[in-house]
Parts: structure tokens; sequence; C-alpha cells
């Protein structure tokens, strides 16, 4: 049985570092217009996806061919849509709390894989997709005297990340993994680059520590999770992810100051239970087809060759 303990690291790696990555985020988004964050973080990602592809099987000429260039694009552009918003909540609804909010992006996802790929929700997810929702009403609290619009700006960025999503499983069918990770690190460059410099502000000298750490958080936590993907499945990835919540409420308390309410931890612990039953019955699925696949049809009829069909 192959050892999967390097999987489980690479994955623990990449949350880590997604956690320093929001953190970083955080602390210069209350500095500089978070476009300008997000578009520097993005030449960085380019820059990393440019080199890993040149140095795939495929090469970057390779890596570079799909089928579907404007869905792959389309991609680059949600993510980095997505990046700028969810930075941009970082400054005025918190980190913990908007971390707490996008946890609902795999339950969008699950909710809109049905219109837009075609995708069979059974009633089980769909409970568990209804729980996560009253979870992030939890979390938004609208009854409550200290609710603000700018809570739904987190709402807003885990729409963005999941419409990312639905479009990465669509290119999934044609393309590696390699052509995506390029496409969306190029393409979201290129994206963010179209506006952001009419943002621009000039870095102080001080604060280039952190964007560099920023840039070099964003290009290994990618790299991790290439290599954690490459090693274990979907199903034994996601659930790991849920501890850079843990991790970013940790960062927001204590370099932030920020403080986590009954509704925070209620309502997050049912977004995250929602998700991690919604990630185990999808991977159950999965399992359930793959072992249906590989056994045979019993009440087939005999055939008397094992030869492919037309092979002549």
């Amino acid at each position: 049985m192959q050892d999967k303990s390097p999987g489980y690291l690479y994955v623990l790696l990449a949350v880590i570092l997604f956690a320093g990555q929001d953190g970083f985020s955080r602390l210069l988004a209350e500095k500089y217009p978070a476009i300008i964050v997000t578009m520097i973080r993005f030449w960085a990602f380019a820059a990393f996806a440019t080199v890993l592809a040149a140095y795939s099987p495929v090469g970057l000429r390779g890596a570079l061919f799909t089928p579907r260039p404007i869905l792959q694009l389309l991609r680059g552009v949600l993510l980095a849509s997505n990046i700028v918003v969810i930075v941009y909540a970082y400054t005025i609804a918190g980190l913990a709390m908007s971390q707490a909010i996008y946890q609902a992006a795999p339950l969008i996802v699950t909710i809109l894989s049905v219109p837009l790929l075609g995708e069979k929700v059974g009633w089980c997810r769909g409970v568990a997709v209804a729980a996560g929702l009253a979870g992030v009403l939890v979390l938004l609290n609208p009854v409550s005297a200290h609710f603000g619009i700018q809570l739904l700006l987190p709402l807003a960025a885990s729409l963005l990340y999941a419409l990312y999503g639905i479009a990465t499983r669509a290119v999934s069918q044609y393309d590696s993994a390699v052509t995506s990770v390029l496409y969306a690190g190029v393409g979201g460059a290129l994206a963010v680059t179209s506006v952001g410099p009419f943002y621009w502000t000039p870095i102080h000298i001080g604060d280039w520590p952190a964007m560099t750490a920023l840039s070099v958080c964003g290009a290994l936590s990618h790299f991790s999770l290439i290599r954690a993907y490459g090693l274990l499945n979907a199903g034994e990835v996601q659930p790991l992810t849920y501890l850079q919540l843990v991790l970013s409420v940790i960062v927001a308390y204590v370099f932030f100051g920020e403080t986590v309410t009954w509704n925070m931890a209620a309502g997050a612990a049912i977004v995250v239970g929602a998700g991690l039953f919604t990630a185990w019955r999808e991977y159950r699925l999965v399992v359930r087809r793959s072992h249906a696949a590989t056994m045979p049809n019993r009440d087939a009829e005999p055939r008397q060759e094992t030869r492919p069909e037309g092979f002549t």
C-alpha cells in the first residue's frame, strides 16, 4: 500500500501557507488598494505557473494548448476577481468573519453544479447544503443591530470562487492540472493588470518584505496543493483544507485583535460540518461509481472473444 503521509504533509503545508497568505493580504490591504495587492500577487503566481508549465512533461507550448481557451481565461478572471473582493472584505468585515463566510463556497458549487453541469444532488447532500446555508445566516446574523452590508462581500467572494470551481470542473475533462494552473495564473494576471494600474499606489520600501512574503506564500501554497493532489484524491484533501479557517481565525485574533462571537463560532461550525459531509458524500459517490465500473456485468451474455470490439 502506498504511503500517503507525504500527501497529507503537503496539504498541511498548503493550509499553513494559505493562512499566512491571508494574514499578509489583510496587513497590506489596510495600506494599499486590494486590487494592487492582488495584482502584485498574481504577477508572482503567473511567473510560478509559467515556470511550472515550462518544466512539465508537455512543456510550455503543450500546456498552452486547450480546446477551451475562453473558459480557461474566464477562470483566471473569476479567480482574480474573487481575490480582490475577499482581500477587500478582510479590511472591512474582518479576516475571521470573512473566512468563516467564505467556507460556503463548496456548498455553492454543489448548488450551481445542477444547472451548470447537469449533475444530480441527492436528498442527503441537499439537506447538507440547506444546513450549510442556514449556517451562513447564523454567521450573517441579519436580525442583529450589528449586521452590516459589508458582510455580503465575503459571500460575493464565495460565489465568485464557486463559479471558478464550476469552470475548473468543466475544463478538467479536457485539460491537465498544469494547463489549468497556467491559465488561472496568466489569465488572472492579465485581467487584474488591465485595471490595477489605474489604482496604483507606490509601495513603501518597508512593506516590500510583506509583499514578497505574500507572493512566496501564494506560489508555494499552490505548488504544495498540486503535489498533494498528485498523491491523494480530492476526498482525502478537501476535509483537511478546512483547517485554514482555524489558522486564519488564530491569525486574526493574535495579530489583528479580532474577536470571535457566538454566531461566528456556531455558524462556522455548521458551514464546515455541512461542507465536510458534502465532500464525504461526493467522495463516496466517486468510489461507488469507480467500483461499479470495474465490476463484471453478471447479467450480460458471455463473449467468446476478449479482444476489443472492432479488432481484426
